[in-house]
Formats: C-alpha cells, structure tokens, sequence
C-alpha cells in the first residue's frame, strides 16, 4: 500500500480548514478598550473552541494508527499459518510507509516512539521467523499502537460520529486495495488483496466499539452498517486468496459507498 494513497484520503482536510478559519474569534484591535486593559463592554471567549482541522487531524491520525493495525492483523495471520514470508511485507509496511504520518505528532501527543518495537518484530519476522520472541514483540507493538490511540480524548474515541470518520477512511484504502488486487476477474496482487483484508478486520473490530450506542440511537442505520461490515468482510475470507474473487471491486465500492452514506446519516441526525 503507498503512502500516497492515505494521503489522498484526507485531501478533505483543507477545505475543512478553510471552513473552520471563518469562525475565528478576531485579534482585537490595539486602540480598543480591551486591548489596553479597559474593561470590555460584552464578555469575550479567549480561548478559542477545537477546530474541524483539529478534528480532521486527530481523524487522520488514528487512521493511520488503524492501517498499522490492519496490516499486523493480517500479518498475525500469516504467521499462524506458517507463512512469515508473506507475513513480513505487512509488518515492514507499517514502518516504511505509515509511521511518517504520525511520526511528528507522537511527541506531542505524549506518545512512546514504537518504532523500536515494529523494527524489532520485523527483523525477527525476516531472519527468524520460528524465534518465540516474535509472538512477545507482536503483543508489545500491538499494545503501543493501542496506547497512542488511548492519547486522543475518550470523548472522540466513543463517538460514534469520530469513529465512523475513521472507518470511513480505512475502508477506502481498504476498497482500493481491493480493486488493485484484481484484473481480468482474478486476485493477480495477494499482497493488496490482504492489505484489504487486514483493514476491513480492523474496521470491523473498531465498529464493535460504537456498536451498542449506534444500535440503540440509530437502529436502522445500525443494520445496515453491520450487515455491511460483515458482507465485506465474507468477501475476503481468509489471508490466502480464494481462487475467483467473491465480489468484483465494484461490488464492494457498492458496499463502502452504503457504509459512507449510512454514516453521513447518522452525523446529520439532530443529537
């Protein structure tokens, strides 16, 4: 999967910022009252409120600690099935191509540098794939990227809103991977057709986290975005591709098209 493609992804970022830069509280003049220390005749906020380019951002980056996550998902897999050499292009994958996306705000954020960790799975991954220590250090990343999404605001991380964004935009890498595994009717890219795999586990696994409060506020929309999940899921069952694909890729653009909408729906509820 290329970087390029997460950055496509969030191209939306920009006209949120434009958006959000209209409702900035203006710098007061020098020659008012408050500027000088007079006091104000109306109340003022000085501290101004999140911006969607906060939240973009904050999206942005736990998508991309998601990718992370989808990759080592279907790497665990591939393990399990006696298969490192096919494991190890998705943990190297993490460290070449997703790891600069966050790398820059992990300081910020409080968060460890896991970078150690990863590099340190993927050597073993490569020159010993039966070493125990693999399945230590798959536990230890696993958990560090957990810890750098546990830094965003509990209030975002059980959003159904925050978290639908999210899913969101690992689905669409997860379709274009999809539709860059096959041609001419056959899985030609295993490689990209388990990047799909490991994104829409990961997508599914993140949507059992709003589960019950998306069924409980939005119930039809709750059934369609589980029947989706789930039907997107059955089409790439298993790390090793089936023979003939289970759906086309404009079948499953279909399916992320559904579970866009159905979000869209659901954010523009009253709350």
């Amino acid at each position: 999967m290329s970087s390029v493609r997460f950055l496509s992804i969030t191209g939306a970022a920009a006209t949120l910022i434009a958006l959000a830069s209209c409702g900035n509280p203006q710098t007061p003049n020098p020659s008012t009252p408050e500027a000088n220390g007079s006091p104000a005749t109306t109340s003022q906020t000085t501290a101004p409120p999140s911006t969607a380019a906060d939240q973009q951002q904050d999206v942005d980056y736990m998508t991309a600690l998601g990718l992370m996550k989808g990759h080592l998902l279907v790497a665990k897999e591939l393990l399990d099935q006696g298969k490192p050499e096919q494991a190890e292009p998705h943990i190297g994958h993490p460290i070449e191509e997703l790891y600069a996306d966050v790398e820059n705000q992990l300081p910020e954020r409080n968060v460890k540098d896991f970078k150690p960790t990863l590099n340190t799975l993927h050597d073993f991954v490569k020159s010993k794939p039966n070493a125990p220590e693999i399945t230590t250090n798959y536990k230890a990343v696993m958990q560090e990227i957990d810890q750098a999404i546990e830094t965003l605001p509990a209030s975002q991380r059980q959003s159904p809103d925050f978290i639908l964004s999210v899913i969101n935009q690992i689905l669409s890498t997860a379709e274009e991977e999809y539709n860059a595994a096959i041609a001419n009717g056959k899985i030609v890219e295993t490689i990209e057709y388990q990047d799909a795999r490991g994104f829409i586990l990961y997508a599914n696994t993140l949507y059992q986290s709003i589960a019950d409060q998306v069924s409980q506020d939005y119930p039809d929309q709750a059934q369609t975005l589980e029947s989706s999940l789930n039907e997107l899921q059955n089409a790439l069952p298993s790390a090793t591709p089936p023979a003939t694909p289970v759906m086309t890729p404009e079948e499953v653009s279909t399916l992320t098209q559904t579970i866009q909408q159905t979000s869209q729906t659901i954010s523009s509820s009253p709350s």
